[in-house]
């Protein structure tokens, strides 16, 4: 592990570039400034929007350089840019070329973290993976001085805190692919839940995007986990690409012990987690008391389960899966109104993560969709939404190409399942509600992002929830 003390101390009046200053950079420019760095803060907002942040900054001696030129006249010797930021754009580029480092909070804080990272990235599944694996850290850590971090793309910096980590602690890491995109990080503890089209508004084809997401473990030794889903074709075919030891889960199938380095296989028996190795079998979780609904949950399960397997008795993790409900804005039950009830599953920002959703319900769901457009599919909605659906409102810049897909992909959809369409979020809820009767369910997976109306996902989960309080 590389030298934490030796690169705090060259942050000591260097220029550093901290481009994209979100929530959760802030933390970041406060390391870098404890460290006497002489930071320029950059970002594309509007100056006047921004007239306040600016004002702070510049009252702790950051230079800002805010609006649409925010990358020109780059002069700092390092660069670390929000995960949203290609690292190939031109401005990005022309300063590696005049001598700058250009690196990320994550990057840095997996070059120097001193303990064991638990990593868990995925187009589905991430969030609650990742708290799970936490949960289990947590309740093997009970009653030791052993302290478990949280953070990465769920939300909390982790650098700014890396100084208080030892080597005796343990971190748990969601990672998107545009934190992974363009770095190799060493990770000894390594899952991908899936992987499904997304964010190819970002990713310049979906060979980008899979290619971002195998970085997760491209960077791992002989030595090193990797925990992959068995029963998605585009995980179960990097198995042969792993430099080190392979786990495989599957809520549907019996994985097979088919290659040498595959060192074990979860997957479902009745309510039984079973454990399988070349030694033998055993159940080692039970899911009949299993708080979290669908069979997508039972795989984050068995995931976590897998990653950290050799940290964790199972009996500590049946523990937590007996007690946890699950994260917000995952199918999160919002409340029960006149015998309907109410989920938030805003985090469900692709197809994919919809068709998980509707599988945990009857044909009883009230579908709220759409929102920004990540340039991706529609269709494979068709199937679930005529098994699962009772009616679909639509909202939002993509519902045109919702209704266009789920009009033309399954004939069965447009004949037999109402849609309509509001102009906006607050309408959509309310003619859901209005739609509904006792014993159904009104779901907002909108299979979109939420950048056409909403800053993210978290605000527009809580948007959601406020109006159905209020209905």
């Amino acid at each position: 592990m590389e030298d934490l003390r030796a690169f705090c101390a060259s942050l000591n009046n260097r220029s550093v570039g901290v481009i994209g200053v979100g929530i959760s950079n802030r933390p970041v420019i406060d390391f870098l400034l404890r460290h006497g760095a002489r930071v320029t803060a950059r970002d594309r907002r509007n100056p006047e929007a921004a007239k306040e942040l600016i004002g702070q900054l510049r009252a702790r001696g950051v230079a800002c350089r805010f609006g649409e030129d925010y990358l020109e006249d780059i002069t700092e010797s390092l660069l670390l840019k929000s995960p949203g930021i290609r690292p190939d754009l031109p401005q990005l580029q022309k300063a590696i070329e005049n001598g700058a480092v250009l690196s990320s909070e994550m990057e840095l804080f997996l070059r120097f973290c001193p303990c064991p990272v638990f990593a868990v990235t995925g187009s589905d599944g991430k969030t609650t993976t990742t708290t799970l694996t936490s949960l289990f850290l947590r309740a093997a850590a009970e009653n030791t001085p052993r302290r478990v971090f949280l953070g990465g793309n769920i939300g909390t910096p982790l650098l700014p805190q890396i100084e208080a980590i030892t080597k005796d602690d343990f971190v748990a890491v969601e990672l998107s692919s545009f934190q992974l995109f363009g770095m190799r990080p060493r990770i000894a503890r390594a899952a991908l839940t899936n992987i499904t089209p997304n964010h190819l508004n970002w990713h310049t084809d979906m060979q980008e995007y899979i290619d971002a997401k195998k970085n997760i473990f491209l960077g791992q030794s002989a030595c090193d986990v990797l925990v992959l889903n068995a029963q998605n074709p585009q995980t179960a075919a990097l198995i042969s690409k792993a430099p080190g030891q392979v786990i495989l889960f599957s809520s549907e199938k019996e994985p097979q012990l088919c290659a040498p380095n595959i060192k074990a296989v979860y997957f479902l028996r009745k309510s039984s987690v079973i454990r399988r190795d070349r030694f033998g079998e055993r159940a080692v979780l039970d899911t009949a008391q299993v708080l979290l609904p669908g069979r997508h949950n039972l795989e984050n399960i068995m995931t976590a389960a897998a990653l950290t397997e050799d940290f964790v008795p199972h009996e500590k993790m049946q523990r937590v899966i007996d007690t946890f409900s699950g994260v917000a804005h995952r199918l999160q039950l919002v409340r029960k109104k006149d015998g309907v009830l109410f989920y938030n599953s805003s985090i469900d920002s692709s197809p994919a993560r919809t068709c998980a959703a509707l599988s945990t319900f009857g044909k009883n769901v009230i579908l709220i969709l759409g929102g920004y457009d990540k340039k991706v599919s529609y269709e494979p909605l068709c199937r679930p939404v005529s098994q699962h659906a009772k009616a679909v409102v639509l909202t939002g810049a993509s519902a045109p190409l919702i209704e266009k897909a789920l009009a033309s992909g399954d004939g069965a959809v447009a004949a037999a399942i109402p849609r309509c369409t509001e102009p906006n979020f607050e309408a959509a809820v309310r003619r859901a509600a209005a739609l509904a009767a006792a014993g159904d369910a009104v779901v907002l997976s909108p299979a979109c992002a939420s950048f056409d109306c909403f800053a993210n996902f978290e605000e527009r989960g809580n948007t959601f929830c406020k109006i159905v309080n209020s209905l």
